[in-house]
């Protein structure tokens, strides 16, 4: 083999390292979302796992500026912390961003639209993430709560392809489920096991991530951020989430007390074949409505009873 033969398969393995799986949600999550994110990793080859510190396993990587129990350490006069409501459903809208994530200008939280961006500067899509706290998986005991995050017509973009299809994830219990609609949604998806360990944000997640003093400057100061890169100090894959720091009352549930809104999931996507530097999903209309019950219920019975692991990352995919 010359060199030049050398040199390509090099950059190619390192190119394969920069966009190996991040995920988000579940999402969805949640954002968005949750949506979701984090590198793969395997517990005995064949569990895929998502680091995402803790937020949705128990997956924790070393850091001084977390303490034992994986928390984010707090400084002196920094908010207190937002947290999601048992139960909610919204709708968001969700940003592909093309340009470069290095360059502070680009990065969020963003405003909807995004300022300082152009509508050629990204690409709106559209969604709805439903969750549960309070659920239990009757079949499998495996966990608690439920999540899923529908991506309508254009896929959560952090997988090395086009994104122009409708697909979604679920999370029931500790066990996550990718459904891929195609370019027919309106038809029964195709399944696979995205996760064994990958339940839904907890209530109180955001204690796991860091307070970004600089991004809660963003929408006129009117945000608490909290962000992370993953993995540390080396590929800047970031995972974040902003919540509105005014507390507001619940358009659904008159009777609830004002809460912090959740604001916006955002993350880095794939940047080649996605096109996804950075995503924003921007929620609209966060409410604190129970989501059915029978979408649960659909969902448990469209599954196989042995789902294939997902392939969705062309790491550890069968030839």
């Amino acid at each position: 083999m010359n060199n030049f033969s050398w040199i390509l398969l090099i950059t190619k393995r390192v190119l394969f390292s920069l966009v190996v799986c991040f995920l988000i949600t579940i999402v969805f999550l949640g954002s968005g979302d949750a949506s979701a994110s984090g590198l793969r990793t395997a517990s005995d080859g064949s569990d895929d796992i998502y680091p995402t510190r803790t937020v949705h396993n128990e997956t924790c990587q070393e850091s001084e500026n977390f303490d034992d129990n994986c928390l984010a350490k707090r400084k002196e006069g920094e908010p207190t912390d937002p947290q999601y409501p048992k139960w909610w459903i919204s709708d968001w809208r969700m940003y592909r961003v093309f340009q470069d994530y290095k360059k502070d200008k680009f990065r969020p939280p963003y405003t909807s639209p995004p300022e300082n961006l152009t509508p050629s500067d990204y690409e709106v899509s559209y969604g709805t993430t439903y969750y549960d706290s309070t659920y239990i998986p009757k079949d499998q005991k495996d966990g608690t709560g439920a999540m899923m995050e529908y991506y309508q017509d254009r896929c959560l973009p952090i997988f090395p392809r086009s994104n122009k299809y409708t697909c979604a994830f679920v999370s029931l219990g500790n066990k996550a489920y990718f459904l891929n609609y195609g370019q027919e949604p309106n038809q029964k998806p195709r399944i696979c096991l995205f996760s064994p360990h990958n339940h839904p944000p907890r209530t109180d997640f955001i204690k796991h991530l860091p307070y970004q003093p600089k991004q809660s400057t963003h929408l006129n100061n009117s945000l608490q951020a909290y962000s992370m890169f993953l993995p540390k100090d080396k590929l800047e894959i970031l995972f974040g989430y902003a919540f509105y720091k005014n507390p507001t009352p619940d358009s659904f549930d008159k009777t609830a007390k004002p809460y912090r809104h959740p604001q916006s999931f955002y993350f880095s996507g794939n940047p080649n074949e996605a096109k996804a530097p950075l995503v924003s999903q921007n929620y609209t209309n966060f409410r604190m409505e129970q989501p059915d019950s029978k979408i649960w219920s659909k969902i448990a019975k469209m599954l196989p009873e042995q789902p294939k692991e997902c392939c969705l990352y062309q790491q550890g995919c069968p030839d």
